[in-house]
């Protein structure tokens, strides 16, 4: 706790020693975020990558289900083709363990690159107001994670700006 304070107050020490002009911004980037025009093809681009990563899945299980049907219905003749037969169904279940994880990552790169422009689009444009008024610090007080627990009232709101300039 000690500690946590300490970092608070070297962090704040810098804030004392500024000059009076400092000109401070709040916006909301989950609000812009959620406006995007963009969200809705990308909404649709990985609900069609989680559908195609589902029927393959689906493809792999019914694969497996098959297989292990077919092995306990006729019970192999020796026990190398036994053995063939248990290898195989093994070889299955790996396939479809590592194409489930394969999927997920596949998954979260896709959403990755399909949100980093609008991320980018964002946070460009948040620069652009902010540079435009001139403000000294822009906070993002959209996160429940933010370490700003108090802001003046005159910080002012540049969400509505940042829209505007997103044409949103």
């Amino acid at each position: 706790m000690l500690k946590k304070l300490l970092v608070f107050f070297i962090a704040l020490a810098p804030l004392t020693a500024m000059p009076q002009g400092v000109k401070i911004a709040t916006v909301n980037v989950q609000e812009i975020f959620g406006a995007m025009p963009e969200l809705s093809g990308i909404e649709t681009q990985l609900s069609n990558k989680q559908e195609e990563i589902r029927k393959n899945i689906q493809a792999l299980e019914t694969e497996f289900n098959k297989k292990l049907e077919e092995f306990e219905a006729n019970p192999a003749e020796s026990d190398a083709a036994r053995q063939d037969q248990q290898k195989q169904i093994a070889q299955l279940q790996d396939r479809y363990q590592t194409y489930m994880q394969n999927g997920q990552q596949e998954l979260q790169q896709l959403q990755q690159q399909l949100l980093e422009p609008v991320n980018k689009k964002i946070f460009d444009a948040i620069k652009a107001v902010g540079d435009e008024n001139s403000y000294t610090f822009v906070y993002d007080i959209s996160s429940l994670q933010t370490p700003i627990v108090y802001l003046t009232p005159s910080a002012v709101d540049v969400t509505p700006q940042v829209k505007t300039k997103l044409g949103i």
